[in-house]
């Protein structure tokens, strides 16, 4: 074949070697078992968590080394809150001052409903005044008549009334400037209460981005490395370290199809790490993959279905793993045994397990 084709078809041949070395290692791997069970190797993995900044900024202090062991609410990274709590001070005056100006607003309201007041009395004093040139001009009306007064006193009788009216309207305008300034100081007491609201909304986003600025584990585990260092700079979700979640551990193997199609999320698994053999370890299956992972160009025969590889997920159980804590490290080769008839019997090398 010219070299050319080799190179074309180098791709396929590659892919499929090392699914018939994978497939013809795991069958090495695997001790001879019965009717009812599958086998298959892999290792053991969890459920890694990224510990993040929320907002950038410079890492004050690392808490946590890798490798430690740490609690659900362990602080492990504090970030720098200088100029946050530069903007907390800030904040706060800001509302002292807003809440200096409701006081203030509240004390212009008072003065202008007493000012309001004094011109509902003007009112009533000037109407009085009105009312009463109003009689005397219609007295001094009826009594020229008879010439009992004279002219000269009706027309000042008449002057009188019409600046005691005016009076009234005059009265009137000053009480409704004193409503409208009742109303503007109001709105001013609104204005400076909204004032405070805000000054205390601008404390609490405050606050609360100094509380993201300490990073707490959200779970109980395990250190797995760093990614930043103390006085480095990371912007908005940077992320600075990678805690392994101990409990949610588990490996992942593949099986050719024929066997995938058996196993039922639930069967029991046996797990055996290449480092201690000697311990069997249980957990259950948790997940079947619906779509394989490896798959040929052609699948027309039955030969080439077989060569379909579906993933499954084999999860020990999370009280087992805390009463071995220590002793769990993700990364382990080992091997998987899986039950696929629930009426199989375990051979005896896989029957006695870690409690």
């Amino acid at each position: 074949m010219p070299k050319s084709n080799l190179r074309k078809f180098a791709p396929v041949i590659i892919l499929a070697a090392a699914v018939a070395v994978y497939i013809g290692w795991t069958q090495l791997q695997a001790p001879d078992l019965p009717d009812g069970f599958a086998a298959a190797n892999g290792r053991i993995e969890a459920t890694e968590i990224d510990i993040a900044a929320l907002t950038g900024g410079r890492i004050a202090e690392i808490t946590a080394a890798e490798g430690d062991f740490v609690s659900q609410g362990d602080v492990l990274v504090q970030m720098d809150i200088v100029q946050l709590n530069a903007q907390r001070r800030q904040a706060e005056a800001q509302l002292r001052r807003a809440e200096i100006g409701v006081e203030t607003a509240r004390a212009l309201v008072a003065q202008a409903e007493a000012q309001d007041r004094a011109a509902a009395a003007a009112v009533d004093q000037a109407q009085a005044v009105a009312d009463a040139a109003a009689q005397r001009y219609a007295r001094s009306a009826r009594l020229v008549e008879t010439d009992t007064v004279s002219q000269q006193v009706l027309d000042d009788d008449l002057a009188r009334d019409r600046q005691a009216k005016a009076g009234v309207a005059s009265a009137e305008a000053s009480k409704a400037a004193a409503q409208a300034g009742v109303s503007s100081a109001q709105a001013q007491v609104v204005d400076a209460e909204a004032a405070v609201e805000a000054a205390k909304a601008s404390i609490e986003v405050v606050t609360s981005s100094i509380d993201d600025a300490t990073l707490e584990a959200p779970r109980d585990g395990r250190i797995q490395y760093l990614i930043a260092q103390e006085g480095e700079i990371v912007g908005s979700g940077g992320r600075i370290l990678s805690l392994v979640d101990l409990g949610d551990v588990y490996m992942t193997v593949f099986l050719p199809t024929s066997q995938a199609g058996r196993v039922q999320v639930g069967a029991e698994v046996r797990l055996v790490m290449d480092a201690a053999p000697q311990l069997v370890i249980p957990a259950t299956v948790s997940y079947v993959a619906d779509v394989a992972q490896f798959t040929p160009k052609t699948v027309e025969t039955a030969d080439e279905r077989e060569k379909l590889m579906f993933r499954v997920r084999a999860r020990i159980e999370p009280e087992l793993l805390m009463r071995h804590i220590d002793y769990v490290k993700t990364g382990l080769p080992g091997m998987a045994y899986i039950r696929l008839d629930a009426n199989a019997e375990w051979p005896d090398t896989l029957a006695d397990v870690v409690k």
